[in-house]
């Protein structure tokens, strides 16, 4: 397997840019997809936008951000996607992921990483239909995924470990500080931020604080922004 010099990303979203984003700032030549063609027109301004914001706070110079822009380049078909990692940010539901891995394995001739984005789909499940499921794994960003230093590595029950080798050393090139997960719902981070969300709920449901009063001291004890923010 070739060292990754190359990323497509599916879906030109709030995650999907980000992703992006990362990537071309890392050097990596990056094609961004999405079914809806205008979409990745507004992901490119955004993106645009976002190193503007950047420059304005030195923390990226004029250049920088010129480069990093060159190295984003919008994908028209998923026939473009001929690259060595593709990371997919499309809506969460198993079927869609499913189809769209297989055309991207047929693609790619079963030579590139598939990568998904999922916050809580089986990885496993994703990979069951491909001919060589070996080559998928779960690389899950958090949002803003410019600026949030976590993602989690998930390896399905078919990934093999060189791939997992792959992603690894592909997320220190980005800048992302690692975890791995288990193929498990939620993954670590989600389902360890389910019972925060749920208990506010029920502390709300039984009366004993207004919303405003959780959001409050949940940020008192550190929490950049309270449950229901």
């Amino acid at each position: 397997m070739d060292a990754i010099r190359s990323v497509g990303v599916v879906g030109a979203g709030t995650m999907g840019l980000g992703i992006a984003q990362v990537c071309a700032t890392a050097g990596f030549v990056t094609r961004l997809f999405d079914v809806n063609s205008h979409q990745v027109e507004r992901a490119v301004r955004t993106i645009g936008e976002n190193l503007a914001a950047a420059v304005a706070k030195n923390k990226l110079s004029e250049e920088e951000k010129s480069a990093v822009l060159k190295r984003i380049h919008p994908a028209h078909s998923l026939d473009e996607l001929n690259v060595d990692l593709i990371i997919e940010a499309a809506v969460e539901k198993l079927d869609i992921k499913q189809d769209l891995f297989r055309k991207l394995e047929e693609i790619t001739n079963g030579k590139s990483i598939l990568a998904t984005n999922t916050s809580s789909i089986s990885v496993t499940q994703i990979g069951s239909v491909l001919k060589d499921p070996t080559r998928c794994i779960g690389l899950h960003f958090f949002n803003p995924a410019d600026r949030m230093k976590l993602v989690e590595i998930i390896s399905g029950g078919y990934t093999s470990p060189e791939v997992v080798d792959y992603i690894r050393q592909f997320s220190r090139t980005i800048g992302k500080n690692a975890v791995l997960a288990k193929d498990s719902p939620g993954f670590i981070v989600n389902r360890v931020a389910r019972h925060f969300y749920v208990e506010s709920l029920l502390l709300l449901g039984n009366q004993v604080a207004t919303v405003g009063e959780i959001d409050a001291l949940m940020r008192s004890t550190g929490f950049r922004m309270g449950p229901f923010e």
